[in-house]
């Protein structure tokens, strides 16, 4: 046996040793992988800063997971803004009116525990309800007063590992007011989305009474990334300006009328929805979205495919779909709620 086989089999002792995983359960290998990978730095000559960030990044995200993981089954909407926005500004009370609503449709909220916005979008939900991922910076030490001192409140050394906790556990994303952060953290997102790298979710802006904001925004994306060809017509769809906070609210609630959750499996987009629909409303999806459909046609099943182990009871819709185009994928799920139960 070569010194590459025995440092393998030790590695798989280990995990063994440590985990409690079942015969053929695929993290066992992944997180011997993981081992492998971090032993191999130690011969590859890293520098110490090197070795410092992935120390730290993989420490970061262990422990994220870890916090969420304990709510898993629950909806929650991250909601960006600026820290600098006063309590008696319009924003602020707009966002503060979006997360009690949100509440009350028993959705938590993800901010980045600072004060302004992100403040506003804990006060509907309260404390009990809120995650709070801060950043950690020389300027901004503490976190708002909602959420300081909980269990839900996580400290970041690094933006990705930061953003990668807001998308992967976001089942919606709200944008208010912001700067230079705010727009990072929202073109990330649609970025995500446009590419496939992320799960189709609703991205929704809102802004105080009489605040122009997002209404100049999106003239900005048609005029100019539209405009100059530099994004395709459907990736208007990825985004919704609403109106209102109520405007906001029934936009993502809408999304989820039978639209319930997504996964790639063995190149099918399975689509799980909360009740079969009629197959007059199959037939209409057929006919309007062909044009990203790989081969065939997209049918309904009544169960989950062998390889599924979430939300097993729900019916699925499985789409042919060429992995292109998601901002007409986002237009068929936006039909899909449409659809009338059988």
């Amino acid at each position: 046996m070569s010194s590459n086989e025995n440092i393998q089999k030790s590695i798989l002792g280990l995990v063994d040793h440590v985990g409690n995983f079942a015969q053929g359960d695929p993290r066992r290998e992944m997180i011997g992988q993981m081992v492998d990978t971090c032993l191999k730095m130690a011969k590859d000559g890293h520098d110490d800063g090197q070795v410092k960030l992935v120390t730290h990044a993989l420490k970061e995200m262990r422990y994220g997971y870890q916090v969420f993981n304990r709510y898993i089954g629950i909806r929650k909407v991250s909601i960006y803004g600026s820290a600098r926005t006063p309590e008696d500004h319009p924003d602020y009370i707009a966002a503060s009116e979006f997360g009690r609503l949100m509440a009350e449709q028993e959705w938590m909220a993800i901010t980045g525990a600072g004060d302004g916005i992100m403040k506003a979008g804990h006060e509907g939900p309260t404390r009990e309800a809120s995650f709070g991922l801060a950043i950690r910076l020389p300027f901004e030490t503490t976190a708002n007063a909602i959420i300081e001192g909980d269990a839900k409140l996580i400290n970041f050394r690094y933006f990705f590992t930061r953003k990668l906790m807001f998308m992967t556990h976001s089942d919606a994303v709200v944008g208010c007011p912001g700067g230079f952060g705010t727009q990072d953290e929202l073109f990330e997102a649609l970025t995500l989305v446009q590419t496939g790298k992320s799960n189709i979710i609703p991205i929704v802006m809102i802004a105080g009474e009489g605040n122009d904001y997002w209404i100049n925004w999106e003239k900005h994306v048609h005029t100019d990334l539209l405009g100059h060809k530099m994004i395709s017509e459907e990736d208007e769809s990825l985004f919704h300006v609403a109106s209102s906070p109520q405007d906001a609210v029934e936009h993502i609630m809408q999304f989820y009328r039978v639209y319930h959750s997504s996964r790639y499996v063995h190149g099918d987009y399975v689509i799980r929805i909360h009740k079969e629909v009629t197959q007059d409303s199959i037939n209409r999806l057929n006919a309007t979205f062909g044009d990203i459909l790989r081969d065939g046609e997209m049918v309904q099943s009544g169960g989950a495919h062998p390889v599924e182990k979430d939300h097993v009871d729900l019916p699925r819709l499985i789409v042919p779909h060429k992995r292109r185009s998601f901002g007409r994928l986002r237009q068929l799920i936006d039909m899909v709620n449409t659809c009338d139960f059988a």
